[in-house]
């Protein structure tokens, strides 16, 4: 039988205006970016609205909001009845993932988002860091990396398809590297994010989140997720907190999680948030014809995704 998932973004997928028409009178939604705005001291509101953009790409807010903002289109496709086989965030979109699965409440993930995005931040302070997507495979990143002796000092931190790599470093170090890709005739671009994820520059925030995370219940989930950590589902609720916990450390291995769902008879994937990054994913991982994606990042996009699905049930 033909499978759905649902994806959910992470950092990266934001724009200024996003989620437009969810600010004009979705009431669940406007609560959980009321609580968003009350643990992190700020408008966001008038942020994800207005912006300034730069201050927008701040973890400490970002992180919230984005999981804000997918919980609350999440919320109107399961209004319209439609229901996932598999679950898989990218990144931050794990958060959102255990909220759609029932393994924490939606308020606990926007409090989580929060915890996160303030660590990471924090501990992006300690160094000029930055991320890097370069159009590559692994071992010719890795190559580079150790022939330029930058070991130590730049990191795949994603690894999104067989010829998407993230790498995330400091600046300087993420400079020489664009340097001699650009005269190898490769492809780079800078990425919207502020602060080098997924490597060990993210240490002290595991550390820190992971003794704020020790007390935290959680259920098992009643939908399968697929954790970026290992590429596989998991059930049992300890070791998902200690995968959503390394997962700020540790690449995102999102062209595995994508391999894993080649196995089954995936047919449709709902990419539900801001952006559309990983609805391009998607194809780029090899879900070509026969393989419906919808994007549903604004109500549209959800009455379209709606529609289509009926009347392919109904074929």
């Amino acid at each position: 039988m033909a499978k759905t998932v649902f994806l959910f973004p992470g950092q990266g997928s934001q724009e200024v205006g996003m989620a437009r028409d969810l600010f004009h009178g979705d009431e669940y939604f406007l609560s959980l970016i009321a609580q968003a705005s009350r643990i992190t001291g700020e408008d966001l509101a008038r942020l994800c609205l207005k912006g300034p953009e730069k201050r927008l790409a701040n973890a400490r807010f970002l992180q919230p909001l984005i999981v804000a903002v997918s919980l609350g289109y999440l919320r109107r496709v399961q209004e319209k009845g439609i229901k996932p086989d598999y679950l898989l965030g990218h990144s931050l979109g794990e958060i959102t993932a255990l909220a759609a699965a029932g393994v924490i409440s939606d308020d606990l993930a926007v409090v989580m988002a929060a915890q996160r995005g303030a660590l990471m931040d924090e501990a992006a302070q300690l160094c000029d860091g930055a991320m890097m997507a370069v159009s590559a495979q692994v071992n010719d990143i890795e190559a580079l990396i150790e022939a330029l002796g930058l070991s130590n000092q730049v990191f795949i931190s994603n690894i999104n398809s067989p010829e998407q790599i993230v790498l995330s470093a400091d600046k300087t170090s993420l400079s020489i590297m664009s340097s001699r890709i650009h005269a190898q005739g490769g492809k780079y671009k800078m990425l919207n994010i502020a602060g080098p994820w997924h490597s060990p520059y993210m240490a002290s925030a595991y550390e820190k989140f992971k003794v704020w995370a020790k007390t935290l219940i959680l259920q098992e989930p009643c939908t399968p997720i697929i954790f970026n950590a290992m590429a596989k589902p998991e059930s049992n609720p300890e070791k998902i907190k200690e995968y959503i916990t390394v997962q700020m450390k540790s690449p995102v291995h999102f062209k595995q999680c994508m391999e894993y769902l080649h196995r089954e008879p995936v047919e449709t994937f709902l990419e539900i948030g801001p952006g559309r990054v990983l609805s391009g994913l998607v194809r780029a991982n090899g879900f070509m014809q026969g393989t419906k994606v919808f994007c549903v990042n604004d109500l549209r996009g959800v009455d379209n995704a709606a529609r289509e699905l009926s009347v392919s049930r109904d074929l």
